[in-house]
C-alpha cells in the first residue's frame, strides 16, 4: 500500500511536472508569438511606410509632370502671343501707310496730263513706286475688285447701281476705294460699287 502510494504520488508528481511543463510552453510560445507580432508589426509598419513613400513619389512625379506640362502651355502661348503682338503692331503701321498711298494715287491721277518729263510728276511717281515695293516687302497685297463677282470676305459694296451690260450683274463696277490684305488676311475692304 506504501508502495501504491508512493506511485501514485509520483505519478501526480509527473502529471503536475508535465502540467507546469506545459503551462511554461505555452507561455513561453505566447513570449514568442508576441515578440513575432512584434517583429512582424515592425516589418508591417516598415511596408506600410514604404507604400506611403512610394505614392507620395507617384504623386509628386505626377505633380512634376503636369507643372512641366502647363509651364510648356504658357511658353507657347507667350510666344505666340508676342508673335500676333508684333503682327498687329506691323499691321497698324501698315494700314496707317494706306491713307497716304491712296493719296500718291489720286496725285498720280491728277498729273496724267503733264508731261512725263516734269520733275513734280516724276519724283511723285518715284515715291509711289517705293511705298509699294514697301508694301509688297511687308506681304500686303492690293484686292483684285474690278469687274468681279461681288465677295463680301473682300469687297464692302457702297452702293448700287444698274449694271451696264448682263455679264456686270453682281459684280463689282467701280471701285471707289482698295482693298488690301496682309498675309491673306483682309485688313482693309476694297469699297465699292455693284451692278445690279
Amino acid at each position: 500500500m506504501a508502495e501504491e502510494k508512493v506511485n501514485q504520488e509520483t505519478e501526480e508528481v509527473k502529471d503536475k511536472a508535465q502540467d507546469a511543463e506545459e503551462t511554461a510552453n505555452k507561455q513561453e510560445q505566447e513570449v514568442e508569438d508576441k515578440k513575432g507580432k512584434k517583429k512582424k508589426s515592425k516589418k508591417d509598419k516598415k511596408e506600410e511606410q514604404l507604400e506611403e513613400l512610394g505614392q507620395k513619389l507617384q504623386e509628386v512625379q505626377d505633380k512634376h509632370l503636369r507643372l512641366q506640362a502647363e509651364f510648356d502651355n504658357f511658353r507657347r502661348r507667350t510666344m505666340k502671343e508676342k508673335a500676333d503682338l508684333i503682327k498687329a503692331g506691323g499691321e497698324t503701321v501698315l494700314i496707317n501707310i494706306l491713307p497716304v498711298i491712296d493719296d500718291f494715287e489720286r496725285a498720280i491721277d491728277s498729273m496724267k496730263d503733264l508731261s512725263d518729263e516734269d520733275p513734280g510728276k516724276h519724283g511723285t511717281e518715284l515715291i509711289y513706286k517705293k511705298f509699294q515695293e514697301f508694301l509688297k516687302q511687308n506681304n500686303v497685297k492690293e484686292i483684285e475688285a474690278q469687274n468681279e463677282a461681288f465677295d463680301v470676305d473682300l469687297h464692302e459694296a457702297i452702293t448700287k447701281i444698274p449694271a451696264p451690260s448682263e455679264e456686270l450683274k453682281g459684280k463689282v463696277v467701280d471701285v471707289v476705294q482698295k482693298g488690301y490684305c496682309l498675309n491673306e488676311k483682309v485688313i482693309r475692304f476694297a469699297k465699292v460699287v455693284i451692278g445690279e
